[in-house]
């Protein structure tokens, strides 16, 4: 999990800070690596249900692959933008909503199971999940260049003080990975969890990068304006430094099987 402490889940209104920007977080953030998807959506169609879908950045790659795809997430907002896109969405928090009956081969979360509670989430999951079904939890790290970590820290230090640099690789180095006290390991109706990771570099240009680091929901928080001079700074910034910046990504996957 990306640097979140357990009890994120219930911080509502900070989980809740994506669908005042849900246009521009379906603009500017990350999609998943190729390679994910395909290794996700196997060799046969399977039944997807894809929880916390936003505005379907993983949903409709899988939808895209031919399986059938069905989002839960708790915005209506976002989910009227994954709507757009063609899926199928019901708007509801992953741990109440009422699956009447259904199940699925597949259970996908990207970058939002530390919105959920755990426990309750991992009960849900075994409720849904066929007998050798999958559940896949999974979150991006992108990592920036000590010397372009150096130059925004000023930055920062100004206009933001609270904010953490999770780009930065000191920050990185703890983030996802399986842990003893994750209920998917402790829960017997789940086989031992399953660290993959992908990896894949991208170049940004100013607006970009902001685009993107103003859909974090930290940054969200700070409101328009102490943001906007965050903002065009970075910009400035990333001008001086030649008009681009580099960025590393690391998608980490836990994945447990349903027995």
């Amino acid at each position: 999990m990306p640097n979140a402490p357990q009890e994120l889940h219930l911080d509502r209104e900070r989980a809740g800070s994506f669908g005042s920007v849900a246009e521009h977080y379906d603009r500017y953030r990350l999609t998943y690596p190729r390679e994910l998807i395909d290794d996700l959506a196997g060799p046969r169609p399977v039944k997807v249900l894809d929880v916390g879908c936003g505005t379907g950045k993983a949903a409709t790659a899988l939808a895209e692959r031919g399986l059938c795809v069905l989002g839960v997430e708790v915005d209506e907002r976002m989910a009227q933008v994954a709507r757009a896109h063609g899926l199928e969405v019901q708007v509801a928090a992953f741990e109440t909503w009422d699956p009447a009956g259904r199940t699925f081969d597949l259970v996908t979360c990207g970058d939002a199971w530390h919105w959920i509670d755990p426990s309750r989430g991992t009960a849900k999951a075994a409720e849904v999940l066929n007998v050798g079904g999958t559940i896949a939890r999974f979150w991006t790290a992108t990592v920036l260049s000590e010397d372009v970590s150096a130059a925004f820290d000023p930055i920062y230090r100004r206009y933001a003080p609270e904010v953490t640099q999770v780009w930065r690789p000191a920050e990185n180095a703890q983030r996802v990975h399986p842990s003893s006290d994750d209920p998917f390991e402790q829960s017997s109706a789940f086989s031992s969890v399953e660290l993959r990771t992908y990896q894949w570099e991208r170049s940004f240009r100013g607006e970009d990068w902001v685009g993107l680091v103003t859909t974090i929901s930290d940054h969200q928080r700070l409101g328009a304006e102490r943001l906007t001079p965050l903002v065009q700074a970075l910009r400035t910034t990333i001008e001086e430094l030649g008009g681009t910046i580099r960025a590393h990504h690391k998608t980490r996957v836990l994945l447990a099987q349903r027995v």
